[in-house]
């Protein structure tokens, strides 16, 4: 339609409102004279804007291309992993520093002089406060940048080719193309990543969204990663290797879980969730300069501030329950002794242990306080480190001396692989739980994704621990 058509319309429309008068304005007229100007609007084109064009569709032959759409798709999304992983390690130190090695002493000196009793003081301080404190020293400055960093990348438009290359591989998988861009959000924060599942549609692939997002690695299990892997798995090739090793292992298991998330969406499909794949629409929209501080803001308030705030609320009762286990005996051991030996035959069968098993269990609100879990229950079972109080958490500032009271409590390779195996395919946060709720209205769905990762990450561990003991 050239202009001279469109400029006919819009004087016709406006010659047939004047005729009908002011009592149909608000009626057919003014409808008809609405859309021709939109029409209008969305026919005419500038110089600038067919220059936009041509230059959006160069850069979507590459970026949706069979050949390089996939490589350029990992390599933006392992950046901002690796952006967020590395950037993240010194505001955390800081805040570690500034949490841990200064506050937390000053609160047991004011203890000590307003004479409160030593269980008030290591139930409140050392165990609900030290929960606290590691869950917005190691959770919050990965949120405040990986998510500002996907959002950005929302804004400039390359999510949604995110979702036209992994369109295919979710439609054969039985769910929905969206679930490419919930499953990415998922990295940050499994919570997040189901409420990010509202965009779609179909109640039945929302629902598959919302039970595989687990899948994903989060923030808070992406330390466990690199550290049992840099310990573990850097220490079986040359020195000169060991971080390449350790980065690729690490990246293993991310891919591994979206092999899982393909799996588990292909079999809920086939079984309690059957169902044709719904198709979409996906309209690529124009890059554009992204909004940098309103996204930065927003990103901060809207989904860091929120889901920090939800692991709080959890992660505090954690630490209570640590210490408590850890200071209340049956006989002459602790709760938390005689639980990690009964847990110890099942653990070995896992080619894990108890101590393990056990972290797991009371860090269900908070995968953050895992690995400080792990290290002070290893040392009470052990003994092998003295100063440090029963039940109160901590971590070592060397890697070697990390590893050193790891292997001191009985760690092997097999132990190690299995813990990171673990770390992918095993129970959501409580936060993730308590939102998979919110979101779906019902507890049948809730324990489905909360009991079926767990189940997976048994069985998956199990093997893996037979077929090495029969190889090695």
């Amino acid at each position: 339609m050239n202009k001279n058509a469109i400029d006919n319309i819009i004087a016709l429309s406006s010659e047939l409102r004047w005729k009908i008068g002011d009592d149909f304005h608000d009626g057919l007229a003014e409808g008809i004279y609405a859309d021709a100007s939109e029409i209008a609007n969305a026919s005419i084109s500038t110089d600038n804007e067919k220059k936009r064009f041509r230059l959006d569709s160069k850069i979507d032959k590459i970026v949706t291309s069979k050949t390089w759409g996939f490589p350029i798709m990992f390599l933006i999304l392992g950046m901002i992993l690796w952006l967020t992983i590395l950037g993240a390690n010194y505001p955390s130190s800081m805040l570690a520093s500034l949490l841990l090695d200064n506050i937390h002493p000053a609160l047991k000196s004011f203890a000590t002089t307003i004479g409160a009793p030593w269980w008030l003081d290591g139930f409140l301080i050392d165990g609900v406060y030290l929960a606290v404190a590691w869950v917005i020293a190691v959770m919050l400055p990965p949120m405040a940048i990986f998510f500002p960093m996907f959002t950005l990348l929302e804004d400039f438009g390359y999510l949604p080719r995110v979702a036209f290359n992994l369109d295919y591989m979710f439609k054969k998988s039985g769910a929905h193309g969206k679930q490419a861009l919930t499953m990415s959000m998922g990295f940050g924060c499994n919570a997040a990543g189901v409420v990010a599942t509202r965009i779609i549609d179909s109640p039945r692939e929302r629902l598959i969204a919302i039970i595989t997002n687990n899948f994903s690695l989060c923030n808070g299990r992406w330390p466990t990663q690199i550290l049992i892997a840099t310990i573990f798995i850097g220490a079986v090739v040359p020195a000169s290797f060991s971080a390449f090793a350790s980065l690729f292992a690490v990246i293993g298991i991310a891919v591994l879980g979206i092999f899982f998330m393909f799996f588990t969406s292909w079999a809920l499909t086939k079984t309690v969730l059957k169902g044709e794949v719904s198709t979409f629409n996906l309209e690529l929209p124009p890059y554009r300069p992204p909004r940098f501080w309103k996204t930065i803001y927003t990103s901060i308030i809207d989904r860091t501030l929120i889901v920090l705030w939800r692991a709080i609320l959890f992660a505090a009762p954690a630490g209570a329950v640590i210490w408590l286990i850890s200071n209340i005996y049956i006989g002459n051991e602790s709760v938390a002794t005689w639980t990690i030996n009964s847990l110890d035959g099942f653990g070995f069968l896992l080619g894990m242990n108890g101590v393990i098993l056990l972290a797991y269990i009371v860090a269900i609100p908070a995968n953050e306080i895992v690995i400080p879990t792990i290290l002070m229950l290893t040392v009470m079972a052990t003994g092998i480190v003295g100063g440090v109080g029963t039940g109160v958490m901590f971590e070592l500032d060397s890697v070697n001396a990390t590893g050193d009271i790891l292997r001191a409590g009985g760690w092997t390779l097999l132990t190690a692989v299995n813990l990171m195996l673990f770390s992918l395919l095993h129970n959501p946060c409580s936060t993730t739980i308590y939102t998979i709720y919110k979101e779906t209205k019902s507890a049948k769905w809730t324990t489905v994704a909360s009991v079926l990762p767990l189940i997976m990450g048994f069985v998956i561990t199990f093997l893996v621990a037979q077929i090495w003991r029969l190889v090695f």
